[in-house]
């Protein structure tokens, strides 16, 4: 298995910064995600790393050993493209098969190597159909099936499920991560979808605009972001500016438009550090907010909040809400969905599930 290491890469195209300093470390049999919006530089830097572009400065390490100046075909890093570039006129087997032939691997190893890595992505029965008979999800795994069958150093994908509709999409998801931990190839993933990063990789880096906004496995990301880009980008939250006004040990009081909400720091050093009277910005994630009908003051560490629903929307199997607390506005949701949301509203949240974000 082979660790990629990221040493200050840069990457221009004439006046354009598209990556600007990006120290990275993925580790050996890593599933690590490229995470961001368009243009914010993951593809180019995926490329980079399959060595489809030069750096204009730093280096890419493969183990310890430089690879900077290799071309692609010295790195054996496999890349699979959205378009999953399948030959027609070839079957599944021979598509599988192709890569092995290229490179000279005998008629026996290959054989042995194709029927390995069809059954792995579970396209054994299928091995004599023609790419046109199959599914976008079938494609897709055979595209998977041909990059793994190289014994690849690095595992590149690039956006591939965003040709598949979103039930298939969904099912791929679990199927690409099997595929991928079972084969034990180190493999990087680039995807502006946060649900599929979320839910398969194992780290996650965050980029914006050719930078690294933060790096960390799914939970931390989206339990504890360090940035309002981040937060606001891994799935929803309500962010609230607010001034810091107390602090009793990691315990805050932050003033807001929508009254004072208590924060639990916890053990971010960042929020730990906060004097009083610090501009914060709160992020609140809407399915740890709940409504509340108790007219008992709440305990210690509980925010409880009132104003009037302006807002409902209905999911199916949730329901999201707005409320206007003050001149803030807070959006809950809601499992199982409540379907009377209109007038005054109380909602709670504990003081552990405030993230205090200093941006």
């Amino acid at each position: 298995m082979t660790a990629v290491r990221l040493d200050k890469v840069r990457k221009t195209f004439g006046a354009t910064v598209a990556l600007d300093d990006i120290s990275l470390q993925i580790n050996a049999g890593e599933l690590f995600f490229l995470l961001g919006p368009s243009g914010c530089g993951k593809s180019t830097l995926l490329r980079l790393i399959a060595g489809l572009h030069e750096p204009t400065g730093g280096r890419v390490f493969f183990n310890d050993k430089v690879v900077t100046p290799l071309g692609t075909e010295h790195r054996n890093a496999v890349m699979c493209f959205q378009s999953y570039a399948l030959w027609p006129h070839m079957t599944v087997a021979d598509n599988v098969r192709f890569g092995l032939k290229v490179r000279k691997v005998k008629r026996k190893e290959r054989n042995a190597r194709v029927a390995e890595v069809l059954k792995l992505v579970r396209m054994e029965d299928l091995a004599l159909r023609k790419p046109n008979e199959l599914s976008g999800g079938q494609q897709q795994r055979v595209a998977l099936a041909r990059a793994l069958a190289v014994k690849p150093a690095c595992l590149l994908l690039d956006e591939p499920l965003s040709n598949l509709d979103a039930k298939l999409r969904h099912e791929m998801r679990a199927e690409i991560r099997r595929i991928c931990k079972e084969a034990g190839f180190t493999t990087i993933y680039v995807t502006h979808d946060q649900k599929e990063a979320l839910s398969v990789a194992d780290r996650i880096a965050v980029m914006k605009d050719g930078r690294v906004a933060q790096v960390g496995a799914p939970a931390e990301l989206y339990g504890r972001p360090k940035s309002s880009f981040v937060a606001d980008f891994i799935g929803q939250t309500n962010l609230i500016p607010g001034t810091v006004v107390a602090r009793m040990g990691n315990l805050f009081e932050v003033n807001t438009a929508a009254g004072m909400i208590q924060v639990l720091a916890g053990d971010d050093a960042a929020a730990s550090s906060l004097p009083a009277k610090d501009k914060v910005l709160l992020s609140i994630r809407p399915e740890q907010i709940h409504p509340s009908r108790s007219t008992v003051s709440p305990p210690p560490g509980r925010n409880r909040l009132s104003g009037e629903a302006v807002e409902t929307t209905f999911f199916g199997e949730t329901s999201e809400h707005v409320v206007l607390i003050g001149e803030q506005r807070i959006r809950f949701i809601r499992t199982p969905p409540m379907l009377d949301g209109s007038g005054k509203m109380t909602v709670e949240f504990d003081a552990q599930d405030v993230v205090i974000l200093q941006d």
